[in-house]
């Protein structure tokens, strides 16, 4: 006769459900995010190299920094081109590459008349370039583009090489540098640690007033320490740089993630780690140059 089964305890069931059916393991971690949405690390050190390149054009001769730029300007467009193409947007590269290179060399030579004529000649020949391409509303359309790329590149660009070609325009330069690289950093320490009211929510959710005071802040004291050391000039020169780099500077950022929203594009380009792309990085210098150039033009 068989033996009847073994009897089970209630301690054999338990160990039978923790066997059958384990605890499922605790989820790793997410991995921390910065506040200001950027590759910390990426950022500085890009930063640094970006100003250790200027620092290099600038040593020995102003030429090197004025090629510089137009390799910059080059990379800006390029960017542009393949951010417009987006919205079937073809910009005529050939006639900018050419005008915006020689919109800065004649900025260098012959003052803000040649910079001046060398625009409007870059923006005939873009027109005429695609009118050639073809005609009709996608004609209309690109060249009305390759006129927006000439005048917000390579055009504004032009007063920082107007600022070289002055006296002393070496100092002026590295001044204009440094308060825009102090409007950035003073606006990210602030805005990280002190943000709370945001200044343009839909347009850019990570800007707050309280950053724009660290810019303001910060680009001013750079600005009285570089005109009265720099220039000897008034330190109220120096207030009024700062202030001005700081409120010029946030409006260039503003208008270009109005562009980046239509575009639906989070950066430019992917050239730079930790900033995005050179035109990231161009859209508050190129907004800032003309206000700057005509104020030290004026009371420097």
């Amino acid at each position: 006769m068989p033996a009847p089964p073994p009897q089970r305890t209630e301690r054999d069931d338990a160990q039978t459900a923790v066997t059958a059916d384990p605890e499922p393991a605790p989820a790793a971690p997410a991995p921390r995010k910065s506040r200001a949405g950027r590759n910390l690390p990426a950022a500085i050190l890009v930063g640094v190299g970006l100003l250790g390149v200027v620092a290099a054009s600038l040593y020995w001769r102003p030429e090197p920094f004025v090629l510089l730029v137009i390799g910059l300007l080059w990379a800006g467009l390029w960017e542009l081109r393949q951010a417009f193409a987006r919205r079937a947007l073809h910009l005529p590269m050939v006639p900018l590459f050419v005008g915006a290179a020689g919109m800065i060399v004649s900025a260098y030579r012959g003052g803000p008349e040649a910079l001046f004529v060398g625009f409007v000649l870059t923006v005939a020949a873009t027109v005429v370039w695609r009118a050639l391409d073809g005609s009709g509303l996608a004609a209309v359309r690109d060249s009305a583009a390759a006129v927006f790329a000439a005048a917000y590149l390579p055009f504004l660009a032009g007063f920082v090489v107007l600022m070289l070609a002055q006296h002393d325009g070496e100092i002026r330069v590295v001044l204009f540098i440094l308060m825009a690289v102090a409007n950035d950093t003073g606006g990210y320490v602030a805005g990280v640690l002190l943000g709370r009211h945001p200044m343009a929510p839909t347009v850019s959710p990570k800007k707050s007033w309280e950053g724009l005071a660290g810019s303001i802040v910060l680009a001013t004291a750079v600005g009285v320490v570089g005109a009265v050391y720099g220039l000897g000039a008034s330190p109220l020169i120096g207030v009024a740089l700062g202030v001005m780099t700081a409120v010029t500077a946030t409006i260039g950022d503003l208008a270009e993630s109005l562009l980046k929203r239509d575009l639906e594009l989070k950066d430019m380009g992917s050239l730079l780690p930790g900033h995005g792309g050179v035109l990231d990085r161009l859209d508050s210098l190129v907004i800032t140059a003309p206000f700057v150039y005509l104020v030290l033009s004026v009371v420097a």
